[in-house]
């Protein structure tokens, strides 16, 4: 397994699995953190074409951005969350990309408010 792509998979309650990678040079200290905190749980939030959720880690902005395409993984600082993002869209605010969802974006169009996720390594 590479260091530099860590694969991931979301179990998203009563919906399924899906799988993506985080990628340490989008923004390393982000991945770090994160990796160093998985597993991570929450309650699902939409808003646009991003599906969001709250993890306790707080940390600045590293190589922010306001454009994502479909599929980005990306930590949001201001509302210390994670970001899928469904769509070409503009972030709130700017975002970390930290990696991408590579199986199964679909599933994350069927998330509804509250919905449970969680989100590990893969072992």
């Amino acid at each position: 397994m590479s260091i530099s792509r860590i694969p991931i998979v979301f179990e998203i309650e009563g919906i399924g699995e899906s799988r993506g990678e985080l990628i340490r040079y989008l923004a390393p200290r982000t991945v770090s953190a994160i990796v160093k905190r998985l597993p991570l749980e929450g309650r699902c939030a939409l808003l646009k074409d991003e599906v969001y959720f709250k993890i306790p880690l707080r940390m600045g902005e590293e190589k922010a951005t306001r454009n994502v395409e479909e599929g980005v993984i990306a930590y949001w600082p201001m509302g210390s969350a994670l970001c899928i993002f469904l769509g070409k869209t503009r972030p709130y605010s700017p975002v970390n990309r930290i990696g991408k969802i590579t199986e199964n974006l679909e599933l994350f169009k069927k998330i509804k408010l509250g919905t449970r996720i969680k989100v590990d390594k893969v072992s």
